[in-house]
């Protein structure tokens, strides 16, 4: 099992590598992320969120699938949104609604070395521009109006004072 880096953290505001090749650490980096993200009930973690600067992340939502998901790239996304209340395994105990696109096309390889394409929807498509926004050092406060991220790091500072 991996350690979460939190919010103040400078590696959560850098952008990831790619990765050139899915090897044996690759391989065991998503196994550990798998086991992090299972024991911290999430249901979407970065690399970048346990301090690896690469572009992957793990998705499991319950009832609707499980993916590794390698250089990702969204290559279309619906005008339409949805809003969904967003947490973050490196926010703990703060979260926001975001509006997102409610559909989106996304490019992947797998752990297998496989290129795929999905069409994901509803809490999938938010989960997965969730995930992709950390692997370019972006957090969901950073998609809230000025006014309501300065609340929300307020209420994580609070929570969080030792």
């Amino acid at each position: 099992m991996q350690k979460i880096i939190i919010f103040d953290d400078h590696r959560l505001n850098q952008k990831s590598e790619v990765i050139s090749e899915i090897n044996d650490d690759i391989i065991q980096l998503a196994n550990d992320m798998q086991e992090t993200m299972s024991f911290s009930n999430g249901i979407g973690l970065a690399a970048v969120q346990v301090g690896v600067l690469k572009r992957l992340f793990i998705i499991d939502i319950p009832d609707v699938g499980k993916y590794t998901m390698i250089n990702p790239v969204i290559n279309d996304k619906s005008i339409k949104t949805n809003v969904f209340e967003e947490g973050c395994l490196s926010l703990p105990g703060i979260a926001s609604e975001v509006e997102r696109s409610k559909t989106i096309y996304v490019e992947y390889t797998d752990l297998k070395g496989n290129r795929k394409t999905l069409e994901a929807t509803a809490l999938l498509a938010t989960c997965i521009q969730h995930e992709l926004d950390h692997l370019e050092g972006i957090l969901f406060i950073d998609r809230l109006p000025p006014e309501i991220k300065l609340e929300k790091i307020r209420e994580y500072r609070k929570l969080h004072i030792v």
